[in-house]
């Protein structure tokens, strides 16, 4: 049941969500100085080649220690939840260290990165070394994810800037250091993201620890009573990750099939950046519905509204307008049909602009329903019709190139829109009936 609405005022809002969308924004620059880095190396391309094969394993064995901010933010109000909570996620840390172990140093981590990724000879002991030292990524992300929850619930946000801008200062003075002292492997890359990551979930920790304190012991309120009830919450959104690691994979397996591949993936690459740094930092609408919704809903919609064309209204401006050949060559620094290519991506992404936002406040709505089973089939949904639109474009239009795998994209993703509407519309009227029934 829904607690008795208050009013809440917009600036209260405000103040919650633009820490959230700067620290979000910030973390692109973490890359930055890595690969700034790197790029001192004798011999650059191997270095970096090492280093984003490592991460790009990185992104998908570290989703399950990121799940851990949205499970916590929604269901810790007391530190006997907490206690089941924490309980949880050093579950996820030991089989996340466990997984590392074993791709390190089993034969597992050869036929993934041999296999899987391609790597062969000497370049695939320098991925493994990397990953080596960016598996312990996964236990300090997952734990400063634990206590972003605490901190958001109680709209503490100013503290994930702050963990945000000490973890850029140490990663750039530990860079800074290499530069100095020699770039000699993708190793460096790693140690420097690790010591990132090590000061934002020490800064986090401190925070999160004392509001943690302050909690009461027991609230015969909140429904949370054990791990059991966590982890039904955690699952469905563990289980929807299997689905959403395959889709950029498979759109750019797709792209390897037009008229131009190598134009086709690299035209995509340069837009999705592009999109991505610019949807950064509106990614955290579902966080203004967790901590605000049950109180004022109205104030949500209210302001998921005035913002949420924000991100649609700002790619059209660099898609149709000369900012984006501006942005595109002279500060990126793509030419040639390259350029033009990507700017014709960027066109395509602006329908994934426009759903992102709304896709986003509604699995906040979900997670407020403890409904999370409903993401695992709604991701199902997004990569049916991202597949069958990849299908499509190649069969009528493979001339489209990169513009393909954008309106696969934005398809499936509007596709994954409109289902979680229709499932949102038609559980609120039964859960109205057995609210009725119960009293």
């Amino acid at each position: 049941m829904e607690a008795a609405q208050q009013a809440v005022p917009m600036r209260r809002i405000w103040s919650f969500f633009l820490p959230l969308g700067l620290s979000a924004s910030l973390v692109t620059i973490s890359h930055v100085i890595i690969n700034s880095t790197l790029t001192r190396a004798v011999d650059p391309e191997r270095v970096i080649a090492s280093y984003a094969i490592a991460m790009s394993l990185l992104t998908i064995t570290e989703r399950p220690a990121v799940l851990l901010r949205q499970t916590c933010s929604a269901l810790v109000r007391d530190r006997r939840s907490f206690q089941s909570m924490l309980a949880v996620a050093l579950l996820v840390f030991a089989s996340i260290l466990a997984l590392g172990m074993l791709i390190c140093y089993t034969p597992l981590g050869a036929w993934i990165f041999g296999g899987v990724f391609g790597v062969q000879g000497d370049a695939l002991d320098a991925v493994i070394r990397v990953y080596q030292v960016l598996m312990f990524v996964s236990l300090f992300s997952g734990l400063r994810c634990v206590y972003h929850g605490v901190i958001i619930y109680h709209l503490r946000t100013k503290w994930l800037t702050i963990g945000m801008g000490l973890r850029l200062l140490g990663m750039y003075a530990l860079s800074q250091y290499f530069i100095h002292t020699g770039v000699t492997s993708g190793t460096v890359g790693a140690m420097i993201f690790l010591l990132g990551m090590m000061i934002e979930a020490a800064v986090s920790y401190a925070e999160g620890r004392q509001l943690v304190k302050r909690m009461p012991e027991r609230s015969d309120e909140h429904e949370v009573k054990g791990k059991r009830h966590i982890f039904g919450f955690y699952r469905p959104l563990l289980m929807s990750t299997l689905i959403t690691v395959w889709i950029i994979p498979v759109i750019n397996a797709m792209l390897g099939k037009t008229w131009n591949a190598e134009l086709a993936i690299a035209s995509f690459a340069v837009a999705a950046s592009v999109v991505g740094l610019l949807t950064s930092f509106f990614s955290y609408f579902h966080q203004i519905v967790l901590n605000f919704y049950r109180i004022d809903p109205q104030a949500v919609r209210r302001f998921t509204l005035m913002i949420g064309f924000l991100p649609c209204l700002l790619l059209m401006t660099i898609a149709y307008t000369p900012i984006g050949d501006f942005l595109l060559g002279s500060v990126i620094g793509v030419e040639g049909e390259l350029r033009s290519q990507s700017l014709q991506t960027l066109r395509a992404f602006v329908l994934l602009t426009l759903v992102m936002p709304w896709l986003d406040a509604l699995n906040g709505l979900i997670m407020v329903r403890g409904q999370t089973r409903l993401i695992f089939s709604s991701q199902a949904v997004n990569l049916t019709f991202t597949v069958l639109t990849l299908l499509t474009l190649l069969w009528l239009f493979p001339h489209l190139n990169g513009s393909i795998g954008a309106w696969a994209q934005s398809i499936g993703m509007a596709a994954e829109l409109g289902f979680v509407a229709l499932a949102l519309r038609r559980i609120r009227p039964m859960d109205t009936v057995l609210a009725g029934k119960a009293r």
